[in-house]
């Protein structure tokens, strides 16, 4: 039965500072290394075959740091723009809680959270969806299919859009999900990609 390890990228700078991120390629923080390697530990015996990721830092930095804690470091890596995060538009670089200030805290859960609501400039969680479940059904999908197990480190957005996708999760329900930096969430398939179980490790 196939495999699919999911991580959400370790603390970044801006995650500590508290700052919208979404394209911008910043750094991990010494805490977020921490975080990319204690996943790493967890999971160090699962058999992967490739691994997935976006193109930012943050990313590819956690990535190589849970392969780090592997006992077989060199797995195929892809790197692909669709799998980064979210593009928050005007808001990248604004402070959070001076952001709510100015605009109101409603205005801001809405940007943050809804589905389809785009921050100014920005895409929503729906336009996120529209490019990383189409390239999770195309390149990573078949290899599920093999049997081949599967590791994806990518952002917060890009992960909530795969999960909704995965779990089934609805519109409204998605607004209250949050996927923790650093903690791998483990899905297990039947031979035919139906889910059987999905557990945070």
């Amino acid at each position: 039965m196939p495999l699919l390890a999911i991580v959400r990228h370790g603390q970044s700078v801006w995650n500590l500072e508290n700052r919208f991120t979404g394209e911008v390629d910043v750094d991990l923080t010494s805490q977020g290394r921490q975080e990319a390697i204690a996943a790493g530990k967890k999971l160090a015996d699962i058999p992967f075959s490739r691994c997935f990721t976006s193109i930012l830092t943050r990313a590819i930095e956690t990535l190589d740091l849970i392969l780090q804690q592997r006992h077989t470091k060199d797995l195929p890596v892809t790197r692909d723009k669709a799998l980064d995060e979210r593009n928050y538009g005007q808001l990248q670089g604004l402070d959070k809680a001076a952001t709510a200030k100015k605009y109101g805290e409603e205005q801001v859960a809405l940007w943050r959270r809804s589905y389809a609501v785009r921050p100014p400039g920005g895409e929503s969680l729906q336009d996120t969806a529209a490019r990383v479940i189409p390239y999770y059904t195309k390149e990573i999908e078949p290899h599920l299919k093999k049997e081949e197990n599967i590791l994806v480190v990518a952002h917060g957005n890009s992960l909530r859009a795969l999960m909704m996708h995965l779990e089934n999760i609805g519109e409204d329900t998605i607004a209250t999900v949050d996927l923790p930096t650093g903690t791998p969430r483990l899905y297990t398939f039947d031979q035919q990609l139906n889910l059987q179980n999905v557990v945070y490790l």
